[in-house]
């Protein structure tokens, strides 16, 4: 992709940001355009609530309008319940000139050092040695002018309206920025496009190392700031289904369960029960996985951490679209995004009938679901270690395994993508934990 596509990508983008805010229905979740959920964004703030969030420190948080706010008055974070590896992440603010915040990736939960334990993507004043869109202690971004004005890196362009950049003005800004390895990539302000590439270890005097693993906090320190339309897109993902046949699958377990590949490169699910299970075992891990019920009331489930023998022996991400009384507030039966049996979907987003995304992240006892983008699931397994996730925690690795039910299964699966995430050991370096 050369570097004026990589414009148009960011323009484009926060075009897609402004309209998924405005078209959000009242009463119901505010999900994610439909081009986003296939490119496998999902969201982190839902627009209500703090679901998914976690404090630390002594700040104040409050959601007020679709917005995330503090008022700056005492230090302290929220943070992610998740952790997060490579990803792109996208998020609006506001800050008034004085205000000093900033948002926190790959973080401690409670982080000591900017250049060690997170990479802080700091909101600051003009004269800050970090002002806005910088990385604390690592690479100051001049963002003053128009991207035709940036003297660093090799990337110059010549746009139309040359423009300053205001990020001082206590108005919306949004920026969008990938997170890979030890680098920044295509770092864009406000839909224009700054940078291709940054070395997030480049300035750094002690040689510390990046961390690779961490939460994603939003920073209280001085004056007041807001955040909304928070999102994430998980990077690296490998194929796990080839959409030609069934290699990197093992049909041991598929028992009365019928597997077969569509015309439409989509893998079909009948009868059972049954199970089909990725040859590969996966411990901590982001999934991806695309799924249409071709029934009403069908029952699968996505299993992880199984064990070879025995029936779906390993936590479940249940897939069941039915809820109660006509409240999506009420699944039946734990509801799709559920991990079965210890905490229920909080609301049924997907149709039968329909295809829905599917986002699961499990890193050691804790696990979350995003249904086309909706958290509906964060839970923290505190039981006794067992061999089988049935019976207690493990945190041992294990298959991928689809289920089918029983008689009536007949699911479709599409774009079935994974990442393990890195070790434990190596994810942050001298952090707090």
């Amino acid at each position: 992709m050369n570097n004026l596509r990589n414009v148009s990508w960011c323009r484009l983008a926060f075009c897609v940001a402004i309209l998924a805010n405005v078209v959000a229905i009242a009463g119901e979740p505010q999900l994610l355009p439909r081009t986003s959920l296939d490119e496998g964004w999902i969201s982190l703030f839902d627009g209500e609530t703090m679901f998914g969030w976690q404090p630390s420190g002594e700040a104040k948080w409050e959601v007020v309008d679709g917005e995330i706010r503090t008022d700056g008055a005492r230090n302290g974070w929220l943070m992610t319940t998740t952790e997060w590896a490579d990803f792109a992440i996208h998020f609006e603010f506001r800050a008034p000139a004085k205000s000093n915040s900033g948002v926190f990736m790959r973080s401690a939960l409670n982080p000591k050092d900017p250049t060690k334990d997170c990479i802080e993507l700091n909101i600051a004043p003009r004269d800050n040695p970090f002002p806005t869109a910088s990385f604390v202690g690592r690479k100051k971004i001049p963002v003053m002018t128009h991207p035709e004005s940036i003297t660093e890196g090799k990337h110059r362009f010549t746009l139309e309206d040359p423009k300053e950049v205001d990020l001082w003005d206590d108005k919306w800004h949004t920026i969008e920025v990938g997170i890979v390895g030890h680098e920044a990539v295509r770092l864009c302000v406000d839909g224009e496009y700054l940078f291709e590439k940054i070395d997030l270890n480049g300035e750094k005097a002690d040689g510390a190392k990046t961390p690779r693993l961490g939460f994603i906090g939003l920073q209280s320190k001085e004056g007041s700031a807001a955040f909304r339309n928070l999102r994430i897109w998980p990077r690296a993902w490998s194929q796990l289904f080839n959409r030609r046949d069934l290699e990197g699958w093992s049909t041991d377990r598929a028992e009365k369960c019928k597997f077969d590949v569509t015309q439409q490169g989509e893998l079909h699910m009948s009868n059972g029960p049954g199970q089909i299970d990725t040859v590969a075992d996966f411990t901590n891990f982001v999934l991806h996985i695309d799924c249409k019920a071709n029934g009403d009331g069908l029952n699968s489930g996505v299993f992880f951490r199984t064990l070879r023998e025995g029936w779906c022996a390993g936590y479940e991400s249940q897939i069941q679209n039915g809820f109660k009384d006509g409240d999506r507030t009420k699944p039946k039966d734990f509801g799709t995004g559920a991990i079965y049996r210890r905490q229920p979907a909080r609301y049924v987003v997907p149709n039968d009938h329909e295809w829905f995304t599917k986002t699961i992240v499990a890193d050691g006892p804790h696990m979350a679901v995003w249904v086309n983008g909706y958290q509906v699931s964060d839970w923290m397994d505190t039981r006794p270690p067992k061999e089988n996730a049935r019976e207690g925690r493990r945190d041992a690795g294990g298959a991928i395994a689809l289920q089918g039910h029983d008689a009536t299964t007949d699911f479709l699966f599409r774009n079935i993508r994974a990442v393990e995430l890195p070790r434990r050991e190596d994810a942050v370096p001298d952090g707090e934990k």
